[in-house]
């Protein structure tokens, strides 16, 4: 178990950054004007994950502006992959909280101090999210809150409550707070998931770190006073990247529901997530005939259960692969 010592600060903001030096001037701004901020010791840090932007030319420039707010710090992380540039960020980070923000996240006024308050409120929470509004460029589709949870959009009212990890219903990544020393103790630093690749669909990225911390005995829960606002242009409401994203979410489903499950119980996994999602491909075939190449909130639905339901196989399929690339390595 790591120590606390006298150096750590009370909350570190974590932002994993690719190409975003057009965001990062709006998250700063919104971070630099916190309220209820005055009695806590905390920092940014930036984790660039191989932009090829001038990102860290816009860092520079706002560590002048910071100076004497908090501390704004930059580190590049090569490891491609989102999952690596958040392992990154939890071993340079100095906060005993650490919060972490995508770069098209616009944090509330008072969502630090909310996010803080909330940690000392509840001792047996190991991570907890808050409220996540879409900023969006253009109207989306109609029927859109249906699946406004793909694009980490969660307004789940004004009550707190415990997410259900045990079914997979988790927050995602971004507008996330952990403790830290919860983190290190039960997150491997290699992940499974690694989050968008270049050639590589599969997500979960989101939920992997969240479910090691679940099956640990930590809570996880739902802040509703915590606000923070996704922007979302107008290419990520069309139809090429919704469906690319629904497969990407499905793809990753079996290999989620292995993390915490004995060898013995794999098989029985293995035939539930395959006859499960087929029973949801049927029922939503019938419920939607004749309207799947007009209606795209169901295509989407469908594509989704569809990638559930062959997850088991990408799965099989991908240790495979890499058991065949080890192989000719050596």
């Amino acid at each position: 178990m790591s120590e606390l010592t006298a150096e750590d600060l009370d909350i570190s903001v974590a932002i994993p950054a690719y190409n975003g030096a057009t965001r990062l001037p709006k998250i700063l701004d919104k971070l630099l004007t916190q309220t209820g901020v005055e009695k806590l010791s905390w920092e940014i840090i930036i984790v660039d994950n191989n932009s090829s932007d001038n990102t860290f030319e816009i860092i520079q420039n706002y560590q002048k502006i910071y100076n004497g707010n908090c501390h704004l710090r930059y580190f590049l992380e090569p490891e491609q992959g989102a999952a690596f540039a958040r392992l990154r960020a939890v071993r340079e980070a100095k906060g005993q909280l650490i919060a972490f923000l995508d770069d098209d996240n616009l944090p509330a006024p008072n969502w630090l101090s909310e996010a803080y308050s909330f940690g000392l409120e509840h001792p047996q929470a190991g991570a907890w999210s808050g409220q996540i509004h879409g900023d969006f460029e253009v109207n989306p589709p109609e029927n859109f809150e249906r699946i406004q949870a793909f694009l980490a959009i969660r307004e789940h009212g004004s009550n707190p409550y415990l997410f259900d990890a045990d079914n997979l219903r988790l927050p995602p990544g971004a507008a996330l707070v952990v403790r830290k020393q919860v983190w290190r103790e039960n997150v491997p630093q290699r992940p499974n998931l690694s989050g968008k690749l270049p050639g590589i669909l599969v997500q979960g990225d989101d939920y992997e770190p969240l479910l090691y911390i679940h099956y640990a005995g930590w809570e996880i829960w739902y802040n509703p006073t915590m606000h923070t606002y996704h922007q979302i242009p107008r290419w990520r409401l069309e139809r090429d990247y919704l469906l690319t994203l629904a497969r990407g979410c499905g793809l990753c489903i079996f290999q989620l529901s292995l993390i915490n499950t004995k060898n013995w119980q794999k098989p029985i996994v293995f035939i539930k997530t395959i006859l499960g999602n087929l029973r949801r491909v049927l029922k939503h075939r019938i419920h939607y005939r004749g309207q799947l190449k007009s209606n795209l909130i169901a295509l989407f639905e469908m594509e989704f259960y569809l990638a559930s339901m062959m997850s088991p196989f990408y799965y099989l399929k991908s240790n495979l692969r890499k058991g065949l690339k080890n192989k000719f390595a050596l």
